[in-house]
C-alpha cells in the first residue's frame, strides 16, 4: 500500500523517502512542491531526477480534497465548499473575503459529538477526527482558488464542524504546518482556534507556547442555560472554564474572545447581558455577539435586531469589550454543518426512493 505523504512535516518526510534512497534534503522540495506549489502528481516535481521521481510514484501518494458541493453567496463574500476526502468523508470548508483579508474557517472532525442545540453540526453525530493533513488540505484547497486572484489565505479560524481540541494532536500539526516557512509560514497569531471548552486541552494549549487566539463558546451567562444549550457544561461548569480562560490570557498575554450565540427568549434579555457583564469585569477578553443562525430542526429564533442592539447597549454600558458579528453567508446555509446535513438529508432521500 503506497504512503500518504501530504500532511507530513518536513522532517517526516525525510524519515519515509529514506529507506527507499531518496536523500533527506529532497524532503524540502517535496515538501514545497505539495504545499505551496498545490503539486499532486511527483511526474511534475521537476526539480528531482527522473528516478527519484519514479521511486515516489511507485510508494507514495498525495491525498488531498476533492469539490462535492459548492454555494456562493449573493454578495460574492462568502464561498462554501463540501470538500471530500479519499474514504468518501466530507467536511465543510467556508471563505469569507473580510476588509482585512481573506480568512478560511476549516472543519476538525466529520460531524461533532458536543451536542450544542443550536449548531447543525450535532445533527448526525461524528464520524470521525480529521488528520493534520485532511484540515491542512482545506486551507491549501481555498489558497490555491484565491492564488488564481493573485491572492491568498490571510487568517485561519479553526470554528468548523468538530471540537478542534477533542483531537488536540491533530490540530496542533495542523497550526505547526500552516507556521511552516515550506507550507503557508502563516503567523500563529493569524490563527484562531474555537472550543466548547475543554478545561484540560486548554491548559495543555496554554502550555505550548504558541500565540494563538482561543475562542470559547460561551453562550449563556450561568450554568442552568448553559446546560441546556451545551451538555459539555455538565462536565465543564462556567466556573472551571473561565478560570481555564483566565490562565490561557495569562499565560500566552493574549486576549480571549467569547462567543454567545443570541437566541430569542432563551438566553437575550436585558438580565442575560447584565449577568454576562458580570462574568466578564476585569478579564483581558472581548464578547462576540452572534444572533443564532435558524436550525429547522432545533426549532430556535433569532433575537430581533432591537433586542441584538439593547444586549450589546448593556455590555458596551458596562465597559465590556463587544461586537456584533457580522453575517456572513446566511442565504448558503454558511453555519456549521448547515450544508453537510442537506446533502446528506438529500442522500438519504434519493436511498429511500430507490427502495
Amino acid at each position: 500500500m503506497k504512503i500518504n505523504i501530504f500532511g507530513m512535516f518536513v522532517e517526516e518526510i525525510g524519515e519515509a523517502i529514506g529507506p527507499y534512497g531518496l536523500p533527506k534534503f529532497r524532503a524540502a522540495q517535496i515538501a514545497k512542491w505539495i504545499y505551496q506549489h498545490g503539486i499532486d502528481d511527483f511526474e511534475n516535481m521537476t526539480n528531482l531526477s527522473k528516478d527519484h521521481r519514479k521511486l515516489l510514484m511507485e510508494h507514495f501518494v498525495i491525498h488531498r480534497v476533492s469539490t462535492q458541493a459548492v454555494q456562493q453567496s449573493a454578495d460574492g463574500k462568502t464561498s462554501k465548499y463540501l470538500l471530500r476526502f479519499h474514504d468518501g468523508m466530507a467536511v465543510e470548508t467556508v471563505l469569507m473575503r473580510q476588509t482585512y483579508g481573506n480568512s478560511v474557517c476549516v472543519s476538525t472532525q466529520v460531524g461533532c459529538a458536543m451536542g450544542c442545540v443550536f449548531c447543525a453540526s450535532t445533527l448526525n453525530g461524528v464520524t470521525r477526527n480529521l488528520t493534520g493533513g485532511e484540515i491542512l488540505a482545506q486551507v491549501l484547497y481555498v489558497n490555491q482558488l484565491l492564488q488564481q486572484e493573485e491572492q491568498h489565505v490571510n487568517t485561519i479560524v479553526i470554528m468548523g464542524a468538530g471540537e478542534p481540541l477533542a483531537n488536540y494532536e491533530n490540530v496542533l500539526k495542523f497550526i505547526r504546518l500552516c507556521h511552516a516557512d515550506y507550507c503557508l509560514n502563516l503567523s500563529y497569531r493569524s490563527i484562531t482556534i474555537s472550543t466548547s471548552g475543554l478545561v484540560p486541552e486548554i491548559d495543555q494549549l496554554a502550555n505550548e507556547g504558541l500565540p494563538v487566539t482561543l475562542s470559547i463558546s460561551l453562550h449563556a451567562p450561568n450554568n442552568e442555560i448553559r446546560s441546556q444549550l451545551m451538555p459539555i457544561n455538565n462536565r465543564y461548569p462556567l466556573v472551571e472554564v473561565l478560570a481555564a480562560a483566565n490562565r490561557y490570557a495569562q499565560q500566552t498575554g493574549r486576549q480571549v474572545t467569547y462567543e454567545y450565540v443570541l437566541i430569542a427568549d432563551v438566553n437575550d434579555q436585558a438580565h442575560h447581558a447584565k449577568q454576562l457583564a458580570g462574568l466578564m469585569r476585569g478579564r483581558l477578553a472581548n464578547v462576540n455577539l452572534i444572533p443564532v443562525n435558524s436550525v429547522l430542526e432545533r426549532g430556535l429564533l433569532r433575537p430581533s435586531n432591537k433586542q441584538v442592539q439593547l444586549f450589546e447597549q448593556i455590555l458596551l454600558e458596562r465597559k465590556i469589550n463587544v461586537t456584533v458579528r457580522r453575517e456572513m453567508g446566511t442565504d448558503i446555509l454558511a453555519a456549521c454543518g448547515q450544508l453537510r446535513h442537506k446533502n446528506l438529508t438529500e442522500a438519504k432521500v434519493i436511498e429511500a426512493s430507490d427502495l
